[in-house]
């Protein structure tokens, strides 16, 4: 028998529990062997999203979920099932022989699927955020060997925007060096043409895109992923030449890289509304130094989303690092304030709080005033079907879309997570490809606040009682929201490989005592 002298023995086969994972390194090269029965495969041990350690996450239903971001692989293959990753796993070649489990460093060839011959189609995808990525890489990744064309404002390539409230603001992570979402050479690579342009108009019915000047673009499929415009801040006197450029929003790099520099030259920030955004913003100024003050309505942050215990956990976790949380008040005006040049901002019950510039997070309203021949709900949505499609040839993801989501509870919801989006996109981009979705889609998004990542697994409107494990003023729990006995919902603190569990099962309906064994597994 031959022996592939560039392989080397890893470890023992009895080293590897069944359904197990072990990291080792092979030529410097680090490597997730994951066991099932006597079979090995081995992959690339970091996560391509963001080098989460794989070993850390969860194997179930076949499939190995990333603990950070629950990026999903099938373990089989390594292929790609869930974002936010949008590449799959490096695979390796391993094999067992005499109880010796033996790898080479050397990784085997990526295999994508067969491209269909001489095909002729344009699809077009319509913003080049998480989504827009997402579509491309799936687009490819099934095999489409059609024109793609990537439609955008902004001149850079898609990039990580989830960082830019979480670790730029803090001075952790400069501007110019957030990750992009593909590697740089990955739409030349893939024959992807980007444009940089407005759309004026998508005419859905004649299936054509405008850009201005430039010459139109006729599809036979495109995506609209836009996501939201920033909301009018309704402040008197915001308009003022030397108060508007002392207010800030964090909707891109551009705006995150004035937010650093006015934070720069600042010492108290006050941050209008207590949204994900907006009180992530406020941790990070914390971080520099900076006095913060966070003016929201409401009687506690997230009260709509998780419930009102665990909103006064999150401003207890605010107000113990120093931030001045104002709940119940709304901001009504701002004025120039005294000889040093500080903002007067006037409250609704006369109170007033002087600071040195504002950041606004007052929510988004969905980009899509360039549709014609599509109907829009009252908030500028547009409803989507089961494969994200708006109308014949047209798909919607993201921010923008309103979709039905099937699991735990069946209802028609618009959800403005980044990864949420870039699922609607991965469905979208399989379903103008013919491939319908496989199975529902499960909500999830993380947020960071003080050195804590809290994880949000489902999508809960309603739910009628919650329960804990573990111990939240410590900030390591499970808190299951659920309806007539089921989950709908969970909020994890530092229990990543249960969160990732939960991900999987909620794609079917799931019992809060099932979700309670979930949630307090080792």
């Amino acid at each position: 028998m031959t022996t592939n002298t560039t392989m080397q023995k890893a470890a023992r086969l009895s080293d590897l529990a069944d359904n197990g994972m072990k990291r080792i390194e092979a030529n410097g090269t680090p490597i997730l062997l994951i066991r099932r029965g006597n079979a090995v495969h081995a992959y690339s041990a970091d996560c391509p999203h963001a080098g989460a350690p794989l070993e850390q996450g969860a194997l179930c239903n076949g499939r190995l979920v990333c603990p950070w971001h629950k990026g999903t692989f099938d373990i089989a293959t390594g292929a790609l099932v869930e974002p936010p990753a949008l590449l799959p796993l490096t695979r390796y070649p391993v094999r067992v022989e005499h109880g010796d489990v033996l790898v080479d460093s050397m990784p085997e060839p990526s295999k994508t699927s067969a491209p269909t011959a001489a095909d002729t189609r344009t699809f077009a995808i319509v913003g080049a955020g998480a989504a827009g990525a997402a579509a491309c890489a799936a687009l490819r990744e099934a095999g489409f060997a059609g024109r793609i064309v990537l439609i955008d404002r902004e001149p850079r390539t898609p990039y990580d925007r989830t960082v830019l409230s979480k670790f730029v603001p803090s001075g952790e992570m400069p501007v110019d060096e957030v990750p992009p979402l593909l590697p740089d050479d990955f739409f030349a690579t893939h024959a992807i043409e980007t444009i940089q342009a407005d759309v004026t108009t998508l005419d859905a019915g004649a299936r054509r895109i405008d850009i201005g000047s430039a010459p139109s673009i006729h599809y036979d499929a495109a995506l609209v992923a836009t996501g939201g415009i920033p909301k009018r801040l309704t402040l008197q006197g915001s308009e003022a030449d030397n108060i508007k450029p002392r207010i800030r929003l964090l909707r891109n790099r551009d705006d995150a890289r004035r937010l650093v520099d006015t934070a720069a030259q600042g010492e108290h920030a006050l941050v209008l509304g207590a949204s994900f955004v907006g009180l992530e913003v406020a941790s990070a100024l914390r971080e520099r130094k900076l006095r913060v003050t966070v003016v929201s309505p409401g009687n506690v942050p997230f009260e709509k989303q998780f419930g009102p215990e665990l909103g006064r956990l999150f401003m207890r976790l605010h107000e113990a690092h120093g931030v001045k949380v104002r709940m119940g008040r709304h901001a009504r005006a701002v004025a120039p304030g005294d000889a040093n040049g500080a903002l007067r901002v006037t409250l609704d019950n006369g109170d007033t709080v002087s600071c040195d510039f504002i950041v606004a997070g007052v929510g988004v309203t969905p980009a899509t005033d360039f549709l014609d021949g599509v109907t829009r709900n009252d908030d500028k949505s547009v409803n989507v079907d089961a494969s994200m499609r708006v109308t014949n040839g047209l798909y919607a993801a993201g921010d923008i879309a309103r979709f039905e989501l099937q699991a735990p509870v069946s209802e028609r919801v618009r959800i403005e997570h980044w990864r949420v989006a870039q699922q609607h996109a991965r469905i979208a981009a399989h379903a103008m490809l013919g491939i319908p979705p496989k199975e529902p889609l499960v909500p999830y998004f993380w947020t960071y606040h003080f050195g804590k990542t809290f994880e949000y697994v489902g999508h809960a409107k309603h739910w009628d009682e919650t329960k804990f494990t573990g111990t939240p003023d410590t900030f390591e729990f499970i808190a299951l929201l659920g309806e007539k006995g089921k989950l709908v919902a969970a909020v994890g603190c530092n229990r990543e490989k249960q969160t990732g569990m939960l991900v999987e099962a909620l794609r079917k309906p799931l019992s809060l005592a099932d979700a309670m064994k979930i949630a307090e597994s080792a």
